[in-house]
């Protein structure tokens, strides 16, 4: 994956992709200086620093997603074109490499540990290499697949918190690992559909973990925050400290289930609901919403069936429940990661659900109190359309493919210390296939 991406940084332009289940967003990056990025791995204090320009941006509706999950390749196929040749267009260049990013695939979080006796006492590559090889990776079970995994947090004698111990003077070097893995299938779907679009797949990611690098500011990443990205089929849940995500999950509901909702309980198409939500949506009920009435209206020929008015304070009543349905099931999440063990209890919500009216004040009673919502950081070029909370996927994945942070993978591990068989083939699965 990383060739791919070099090769695609030497060309200058590779697209982003983010493939959700209400909307597939693309980006056509340019780079302006490939070889100075590749020098400063850590990313700039400010998004402008990144390194690229955005020259392209599209976006359309989704189609064959559902739960984040690609079900239909035909479809899917064709919206991913759809928006990759709009996105083009407006470059006015051709791409050949695209970086993705999805929701869903039932994620799982496992953290990994080992320790290593330090011979020469001064770090090298190989003890890096050899400390990440030991770590004592749990079965996974069949039909899943490695997506993230990272060091998270190196420690050298009694020293904890080092970034990058290369080249320091110690003699036990131990390491923190993050490692996610998601369903081996909706990997392969999103790569083979990738592959009938006649494109390069340069790189995938989590959308939880390119959400949190978009919405969450710098001192939230460092001292610890919980990214919730309400997506419209899946609802992503991160969790990072130390500028590393240390825990991610998804909950299988997001906005469509809202506009479903509403949908059957007006009894209207989910277009039209759609509608009823970005304009009247809500959360909270004041005595104002019973007398403020909505036509519904329709087009089924009945005059009396479609001159049907409805109060907001009905449309609420509508969502309220599953919002806070969604709101229960984050919380859940949070519970079984220790998020309250956490030195600091920020969440952010980001996404295109976040802009329900009133989510913030239903989200700090459900979630705690700390809760803000979150706008992707600005990058250079981004249109105006495209700075909402909708595209804080696509946005973190600019700044992923930019200055993507260690994996496993990326060191150069002996064949022979692959700690068990089943990461020996998930190593070498990426290597062939990314």
């Amino acid at each position: 994956m990383r060739r791919m991406r070099q090769q695609a940084l030497q060309r200058g332009v590779v697209a982003i992709l983010d493939v959700g289940s209400s909307k597939i967003a693309c980006l056509v990056l340019r780079f302006d200086n490939a070889a100075r990025m590749e020098d400063t791995p850590e990313m700039g204090a400010l998004a402008g620093q990144a390194g690229f320009r955005v020259i392209g941006a599209a976006t359309t509706r989704s189609r064959g997603v559902t739960f984040g999950e690609i079900s239909a390749m035909g479809e899917t196929e064709r919206a991913i074109r759809t928006a990759l040749q709009a996105a083009q267009k407006m470059a006015g260049i051709r791409v050949d490499h695209v970086i993705a990013c999805f929701s869903g695939a039932e994620p799982r979080s496992y953290g990994l540990d080992h320790k290593l006796e330090v011979e020469s006492q001064v770090v090298t590559e190989e003890h890096v290499a050899r400390v990440l090889a030991g770590c004592d990776v749990p079965d996974y079970g069949p039909g899943r697949e490695v997506l993230h995994a990272q060091p998270v947090n190196f420690a050298l004698d009694h020293r904890s918190g080092l970034i990058d111990p290369r080249g320091q003077i110690g003699n036990q070097l131990s390491v923190d690992m993050h490692m996610l893995t998601v369903e081996a299938s909706a990997v392969q779907h999103l790569a083979h559909c990738i592959k009938r679009c006649d494109l390069e797949l340069a790189g995938i990611a989590s959308s939880a973990y390119a959400s949190g690098i978009a919405a969450l500011v710098e001192d939230e990443q460092e001292l610890g925050a919980a990214c919730i990205d309400l997506g419209g089929g899946a609802t992503g849940v991160s969790i990072f400290i130390k500028k590393h995500m240390i825990f991610a999950d998804s909950v299988r509901m997001g906005g469509d289930h809202v506009t479903a909702d509403i949908s059957m309980g007006l009894q209207v198409p989910m277009q039209q609901a759609e509608r009823i939500k970005t304009f009247y949506g809500g959360v909270h009920a004041t005595g104002m919403d019973d007398r403020e009435m909505i036509e519904i209206g329709g087009d089924t020929g009945d005059f009396e069936h479609d001159r049907r008015t409805a109060s907001r304070a009905e449309i609420i009543g509508i969502m309220r429940p599953r919002v806070e349905e969604i709101l229960e099931e984050v919380r859940a999440r949070l519970d079984a990661a220790g998020f309250d063990h956490l030195p600091s209890q920020q969440i952010v919500l980001t996404g295109g659900g976040s802009q329900i009216p009133g989510l913030d004040g239903l989200a700090s009673r459900i979630l705690g109190q700390n809760v803000r919502l979150g706008r992707p950081l600005r990058v250079h070029g981004l249109p105006q359309a495209a700075t909402g909370p909708g595209f804080a996927s696509a946005v973190g994945l600019s700044l992923f493919a930019a200055h993507p942070q260690d994996e496993w993978w990326d060191f150069d591990i002996p064949a022979d210390r692959y700690p068990a068989r089943s990461f020996r083939r998930a190593v070498k699965w990426f290597r062939d296939n990314w």
